[in-house]
């Protein structure tokens, strides 16, 4: 369903009665296409403190850009730029209170130029638990950055990325700031030394604009809504996509999985044999799982059957356990595989009517926070998820209105996710560059005003 109010809000008297009247203004936001992959402008590099990571350090006589492109394999410049498409805050060095200062000394003069659909991106370092003043100013940047996500507007984007090796960072920060981020905002993301080993051997040279190819991936419930865009964007980054869902919707798998060139598996995802039956079909082994078959049967507690309980709970986890488990155990998740599972802000946050749904998501992130260490070190895996807030799709285009409306504006951005927006955030975790990010939910909801 169209969201009119940002339709509305985009006309000449729509910006005007909505100031009036103190209304949310949502930008409409710059999404990739093949067209337009990036955003226009410069990325300017700062630097708070004495940084950790040496990106303005290029050796004498160099240009400190050239130092950054180098480290984090991205074209930065300490140039000043009048309307810079993105900001990178170089904050690792920020070590006590004093220094501190430096992230608004840094920031303060540039934010408001940022482009429209612009990115601010601050680095961090770990929290470091033998110095509690450098741990005190790090976890500082946490609520420095959500704070100014709600409030830079015009559809720009802020988050943080907390980081051990700047090599490691690349996906991650060619991903962050991209338009393939634009409904990601106010998120900490951490990401760790790539294990040297975790590269599956079959894979080709890197290719940026198809990282996936030599891949197979597997999505489950992909025959429609934010499982389809999910293939979609993984048979575009060159992935051979295996596109399954239930028995009675494999005609529609059948169409996805032709138009992608890939092939259906049509499978009950709760089957006690499913992970058997999907590594039968992948003889040759699976490189990326993506988790995204779910249901909802919403009802209070105190009017639920045990029945709306343990379908839901069967479906959204106890599937995604058994199944995870089996294609580890068995060998078909390959070495450098990923696990990209789908939480939910309802896992987070909570929602009046879903203690089930709410309990199945929280449970992914448990899953993800245990299973992501272990995986590594034992199978060369790692396991993250994405966790959507209010994304546009028949399943939301059927609450009531105020509710929906209500959805749509309690966000940073004051709108809807598109089925697309959790999809790239997939790609991303799916890339073969992000090894060295595991363990994490990444919400990707606009910055929700609840539970973010």
């Amino acid at each position: 369903m169209a969201d009119r109010y940002l339709s509305f809000t985009g006309t000449a008297p729509g910006r005007l009665l909505t100031r009036r009247l103190g209304l949310p203004q949502p930008a409409v936001l710059q999404r990739w296409t093949p067209e337009r992959p990036s955003l226009k402008g410069d990325r300017l590099l700062l630097t708070a403190g004495k940084s950790d990571l040496g990106l303005t350090d290029a050796g004498a006589g160099a240009n400190p850009s050239a130092g950054a492109r180098t480290a984090l394999g991205l074209d930065l410049t300490t140039a000043p730029s009048e309307k810079p498409a993105a900001v990178v805050l170089d904050a690792t060095g920020v070590r006590d209170v004093e220094t501190l200062a430096e992230v608004h000394a840094a920031l303060h003069p540039v934010v408001r130029s940022v482009a429209d659909s612009g990115r601010v991106v601050v680095l961090g370092a770990p929290l470091d638990p033998a110095d509690h003043h450098q741990a005190a100013v790090q976890q500082a940047l946490e609520g420095f950055t959500r704070s100014l996500g709600k409030e830079i507007g015009r559809g720009r984007t802020v988050n943080l990325v907390r980081l051990t090796d700047a090599h490691a960072a690349e996906s991650t920060l060619r991903f962050l700031l991209s338009p393939r981020s634009a409904y990601v905002s106010g998120q900490v993301v951490e990401v760790g030394s790539a294990p040297a080993d975790v590269t599956a051997p079959h894979d080709p040279p890197h290719d940026p604009d198809r990282p996936l190819t030599g891949r197979t991936a597997l999505v489950t419930g992909a025959a429609r809504g934010i499982g389809e865009a999910v293939a979609e964007t993984l048979a575009r980054d060159g992935a051979r996509v295996v596109v399954l869902d239930v028995p009675q919707a494999e005609q529609d798998a059948r169409r996805v999985a032709d138009r992608l060139g890939g092939s259906a598996l049509a499978l009950d995802i709760t089957a006690p044999d499913a992970g058997t039956r999907i590594a039968a079909a992948l003889p040759d082994g699976l490189d990326v799982l993506v988790h995204n078959a779910g249901i909802t049967r919403d009802r209070r507690l105190v009017n639920m059957p045990a029945e709306r309980w343990s379908s839901v709970l069967d479906v959204n986890l106890a599937s995604v356990l058994r199944t995870t488990d089996a294609l580890l155990e068995s060998g078909t998740l390959r070495r450098g595989g990923r696990v990209v599972a789908t939480a939910s802000i309802a896992g987070l946050a909570g929602n009046a009517g879903q203690t089930n749904y709410g309990a199945s998501k929280a449970g992914i992130v448990g899953l993800v926070r245990a299973l992501a260490p272990r995986a590594l070190a034992e199978h060369g895996v790692t396991v993250n998820a994405v966790a959507p807030g209010f994304v546009e799709t028949k399943m939301t285009a059927a609450i009531p209105l105020f509710i929906r409306e209500a959805g749509r504006r309690m966000n940073s951005l004051a709108q809807g996710g598109l089925p697309i927006d959790v999809a790239e955030t997939t790609a991303w975790l799916a890339d073969p560059g992000s090894s060295g990010v595991n363990g994490q939910v990444v919400r990707v909801c606009g910055q929700s005003l609840l539970g973010a």
